[in-house]
């Protein structure tokens, strides 16, 4: 069933990738137009991971050398798992409606709109829901972390001014039309990465230990699954698959992509978290971006830089999927006109800027939504997802896509998603979300909302004045 319409489906996607390339190797299409599977690598491995690489030190203080690493490949392989089922969905939903003669030349296929023609009308709402919330608070994270990162190198701004110029700045992500247009920005962005973890890596390295350095995590229940759902956060980037898939010229392709992009970001979040912890153990506890503690230089300077741009990226990234969101509900998104939808897109960046503001906690935030939204988005929902299309003999005989070579029977299959589904509830969303909730709480008693300069050294008190000379 479906293989003609499966052969036309690679054709169709085919023919619109020689269509890219007949456009003539011009500078425009080199770094404008992409839609290869090294595109969509770069993109997943760029998306995957950007700030989350300076609280990450922060974590393995919360959870010990031992359970950060494990913890790091555990989740990392099961967030790969379940972009793998995203992935098989979006082909599963995409054949179907194609037997339908349905065209989406003009129209970008998202993860709810999957939910809504595979489970029906309520999947699609709670993937709405779950998505969109996501994608906003991800984009919050970024802006908060820009602020945090530029302070380290000029803070004659408080970073809640930092925030709203950042705000402004990432506002410029409303002219990218869509997936296909961050080809130069999705290899630069993982450049940037690239240098930032290895600069930690080394940097620590050479720094060494701090005098008194002490490794005594996990101390607390609520420090360990703090640092547990920032981790789970870290490899739950792929809210964005399908939008990437879409971007794709042949799409059939993405199915391992992410799982080959997670083996690359180990190279980058496992020495550098854990060199850093190394060097700096307890301190930290009180210290979630891992730039505070390292010495001020050019190459710290460059790091900063470069992570700044990269987080505009990101939010680009995170931000793209809502302009499609708001697009599609006031009614612009065949749009042609990029002004046009660049101007549509302006209200989608006022929120998040405004929480930003009230919510600066870099570092908690993340294990927050982490905990809360990360975990049905890109974990729960997908396999629960996987399960239920399946669920009858037809459906599983007449899958667009065969069972994963490693995986042979559908019984194996229910029994990797229950667990990830029971493990990611108890765990992730259950003890995970109430320690990031204790934890996030306890930053708004300290610190409040609005903060106007979250974890900065306080300023030192003037020198005490000797008593003035004695006149003779």
């Amino acid at each position: 069933m479906g293989r003609s319409s499966i052969i036309e489906d690679e054709l169709e996607q085919e023919a619109d990738g020689v269509e890219e390339k007949a456009r003539g190797f011009s500078t425009k299409s080199f770094l404008w137009h992409g839609g290869s599977a090294w595109d969509a690598w770069f993109s997943c491995a760029s998306n995957q991971v950007a700030q989350v690489l300076l609280t990450l030190p922060y974590s393995f203080s919360q959870l010990g050398m031992v359970s950060g690493v494990i913890l790091q490949l555990f989740y990392g392989f099961m967030g790969g798992w379940t972009a793998y089922l995203i992935s098989v969905l979006y082909v599963e939903y995409r054949t179907r409606k194609e037997k339908e003669n349905a065209s989406f030349r003009n129209h970008v296929i998202q993860w709810f709109e999957v939910l809504d023609g595979l489970l029906g009308p309520f999947w699609k709402a709670i993937g709405l829901a779950f998505n969109c919330t996501f994608l906003l608070f991800g984009s919050v994270i970024q802006l908060i972390a820009c602020a945090s990162n530029i302070y380290y190198i000029d803070d004659r701004l408080d970073k809640r001014t930092w925030t709203y110029v950042f705000g402004a700045c990432c506002a410029t992500t409303v002219f990218i039309p869509s997936f296909h247009n961050y080809r130069i920005w999705s290899f630069l962005g993982l450049g940037m990465t690239t240098y930032t973890a290895w600069y930690l890596t080394i940097a620590a390295a050479v720094h060494g230990q701090v005098e008194g350095v002490t490794h005594t995590g996990p101390t607390r229940f609520v420090l360990y699954f703090t640092g547990a759902t920032n981790i789970l956060y870290t490899f739950g980037g792929h809210a964005v698959t399908v939008e990437i898939m879409h971007a794709m010229w042949k799409p059939r392709k993405f199915k391992y992509i992410y799982f080959l992009a997670t083996l690359y970001v180990f190279t980058l979040t496992l020495p550098s978290a854990a060199a850093v912890y190394w060097a700096f153990g307890d301190q930290l506890l009180n210290h979630s971006n891992a730039f505070s503690l390292l010495p001020k230089s050019g190459w710290r300077d460059a790091a900063v830089i470069l992570m700044l741009i990269h987080q505009f990226i990101t939010f680009g990234f995170a931000c793209t999927p809502l302009y499609f969101v708001w697009e599609k509900v006031i009614g612009m998104h065949d749009t042609e006109s990029i002004c046009m939808r660049a101007l549509a897109r302006l209200p989608v960046v006022i929120p998040i800027w405004f929480l930003a503001i009230v919510f600066p906690f870099f570092g908690p935030i993340n294990s927050a939504v982490g905990a809360l939204l990360v975990s049905f988005t890109v974990y729960i929902i997908p396999a629960m997802a996987h399960m239920l299309t399946y669920r009858t003999p037809s459906a599983r005989q007449n899958a667009v896509e065969k069972l994963p070579f490693f995986l042979p029977s559908w019984t194996a299959m229910y029994v990797v998603n229950a667990f990830v589904v029971g493990w990611v509830l108890v765990v992730g969303f259950g003890l995970g979300g109430w320690a990031s909730v204790t934890n996030f709480v306890k930053q708004v008693d300290t610190f409040g909302l609005f903060a106007k300069c979250y974890q900065c050294p306080k300023p030192h008190p003037p020198a005490a004045s000797g008593p003035p000379p004695r006149l003779h």
